[in-house]
Parts: C-alpha cells; structure tokens; sequence
C-alpha cells in the first residue's frame, strides 16, 4: 500500500504547484587524538673558540645527561666554526663535557669518565670574561641582559653593542663580583636603540700597562 500512495500523493503535491523539502541531518562524532611535538628546550654546549671554553645555544627535546653529551660529540655547526669554535680534544673535551653538565649549577662537581670535576678545574680553559648569555647568533631586544662570570683586574671590564653599520649603540664598564685572580659572576642590563638586524656585542679588557684591549671576545646578534 506505501508503494502506491507515495506516487499518489508526489502527483498531487505537482499538480498543487507547491514543493516540499525535506533535509535529513545526520551527526556523526569523530574522535581524533592529535599528539603534539615535545616543546624543546634551550640549553648551552661549551666548545672552544681561542683556546677557551665558549657556549652555544642547543635546542633538545629531552635534557639529561645523555643527550647534553650527544651534543658536545656532534661538534659545533658551520656557522659556529665560521667564528672560530672547534670541538676539542683530551683535556679541551673534558672541559667542554664539564662546563655543558654544569651548566645547570655551576658551582657543583659533576662526573666525566669516572672523575670528579668542577669548573674551576679548568680555570686555564675558561677566558678572563666568559659570556654565558647572550649566545651567539641570538635574537636580541632592548633591554638586553648580559650575564657570566669574570676574573680581570679590578673585577672590571667593558662592553660595547654594535649595530649592523659598526656604530656602537651601546657602551659601559662592568664590575664583577671578584677579580684579580679570583672569578667572579656578574648580571648587567644593557638598553639601547638600534634598527632591526645583523648586531654584536664585543667584551674586553683595558690593560693596565698601556690601555689597549686585551681577552677581546665577540658575540655575533640579530637585534631586534
């Protein structure tokens, strides 16, 4: 009986001259699970650049022992090598493992080949200023913070910014918390106003003897 009516009544409703719609909506749920990738952290590597320990910045997904080491023994990139840092080896390596492992608190002795070692071991390996932050190739903004450790004469030290022209956009002195052959730390706030792009920041000492820059290291920065 439906097979007939339903002609029936779809000729009635055409010879009526009206049109009826009916939407069907049919809901479906999905569920979809989305793993999202492990946020990486940012840490230091220590290589050697001049004879002395210098840091790197490394992006890892899991920090422990394991993987800080993997990266002291991948070596420095092209780039860091085209500002002279190389990996080192026998006692440079040694340093280069302590100085990545204790990155995290430095003024504690960690284990490298199944010797005790602090930072301090390694006084001749470090450079008279050693900049722990910023690493070279950061991008930077105002105010900038500077901070490492330092062992120079009078706790003291310069600094200079430059701007991507050479123009110096910035320039003080810095006084550690110790010098004069006992390293001290120190934490400075730099301010300036530069236009975006390629930057440095340039540390140095003033010699005591004639005032030419001595223990110069630069730092290579996008500013921002």
């Amino acid at each position: 009986m439906r097979r007939l009516w339903l002609p029936l009544l779809v000729a009635l409703a055409a010879g009526c001259g009206s049109t009826t719609t009916v939407t069907v909506t049919t809901t479906k749920t999905v569920t979809e699970t989305v793993t999202a990738p492990a946020a990486k952290k940012t840490v230091r590597v220590y290589f050697m650049r001049g004879g002395k320990v210098g840091p790197v910045a490394r992006q890892l997904e899991t920090v422990d022992r394991a993987s800080l080491l993997a990266a002291v023994a991948a070596g420095p990139s092209d780039d860091e090598r085209g500002i002279g840092f190389t990996q080192g080896e026998a006692t440079e390596r040694t340093a280069e493992e302590v100085y990545t492992l204790s990155q995290f608190a430095p003024a504690k002795p960690v284990q490298v080949a199944g010797r005790s070692y602090t930072r301090a071991d390694f006084e001749d390996l470090t450079p008279l200023i050693l900049v722990e932050s910023p690493l070279p190739f950061e991008a930077v903004s105002s105010p900038l913070r500077v901070w490492g450790t330092a062992n120079t004469f009078e706790a003291t030290f310069e600094y200079e910014l430059l701007d991507a022209t050479g123009k110096v956009v910035a320039k003080h002195f810095v006084t550690a918390t110790s010098g004069s052959g006992t390293r001290g730390t120190y934490d400075v706030t730099i301010r300036f106003d530069a236009p975006a792009g390629a930057g440095k920041l340039v540390v140095y000492e003033l010699s005591a003897a004639d005032g030419s820059r001595i223990h110069q290291v630069e730092i290579p920065l996008t500013l921002q």
